[in-house]
């Protein structure tokens, strides 16, 4: 590789050839330039220690906060309805659930979000149902992986839905056998049954799944929270307005 100087001289002779003599190249400039790719070269030399480094650290916790995340599955499964609820208050997810999704998510029991043992190579989101009328399995899982040309490799569990039932492949029927008609194309288990986005050329996770991954799954109880509060604030209001009309009542 010619160094800056090198590439100055050549410069300065091209230029002499096509107009007879170019302005001069100031030497010490050249040098500095050399110099400062030097340094430049060290910093992208620590930058990737670091990544390397801040890996391992991210490893070493994940390993750690594994089984804390199992206890808070288990205290979850003891407060109703808490992941539809958490999923309903999210400001993103909650705009993705049609009434269908609402109605299965009640039976949610828990998630799980698993990083692969190296990070960078993938994640997997495992969901658990209690037994319900709309499919027939217990978990469901879906993966994503990156393949050696650096592309998402997406596999989820095919829902093995219940007759009359299934809301992605537009199967679904009403009381009556008749086919029901989906207001939306797109909806939770849409997302859940998609392996062919394609973002996932592009070596990147969809949206949905990196909502949950980085948003929803790290502390879900803040939207949990969010949806108690409107509950709460719902409640006052309707107590007020009660209060109200005895008021005007006593007054007349």
């Amino acid at each position: 590789m010619r160094t800056a100087e090198e590439k100055g001289k050549r410069a300065r002779t091209d230029g002499a050839e096509g107009d007879g003599g170019g302005e001069p190249i100031d030497r010490a400039l050249l040098l500095s330039i050399d110099k400062l790719q030097e340094v430049q070269d060290e910093i992208e030399k620590v930058n990737e220690e670091a990544s390397d480094k801040v890996l391992e650290v991210e490893q070493k916790y994940n390993k750690i906060r594994r089984p804390v995340y199992v206890r808070r599955n288990e205290v979850i499964q003891k407060i109703p309805d808490f992941w539809l609820k958490a999923f309903v208050s999210h400001p993103l997810l909650g705009d993705l659930l049609t009434e269908d999704d609402q109605q299965i998510l009640k039976h949610l029991e828990s998630i799980f979000v698993d990083e692969s043992d190296d990070i960078k190579s993938g994640c997997s989101f495992t969901l658990t149902f209690s037994s319900n009328p709309y499919f027939k399995d217990k978990k469901l899982t879906k993966t994503y992986s990156v393949n050696d040309e650096g592309k998402i490799v997406v596999k989820a569990t095919s829902i093995n839905w219940k007759e009359g039932m299934d809301i992605v492949n537009g199967k679904a029927r009403d009381e009556e056998g008749k086919k029901r008609r989906l207001l939306v194309d797109e909806s939770f288990f849409t997302w859940f049954s998609d392996t062919e986005n394609e973002c996932f050329v592009h070596g990147e996770i969809d949206q949905v799944a990196d909502i949950i991954k980085e948003d929803l799954w790290p502390n879900p109880l803040k939207f949990f929270n969010n949806e108690l509060e409107d509950e709460f604030e719902e409640e006052e209001s309707d107590e007020e307005a009660e209060d109200e009309g005895s008021e005007d009542e006593e007054e007349t």
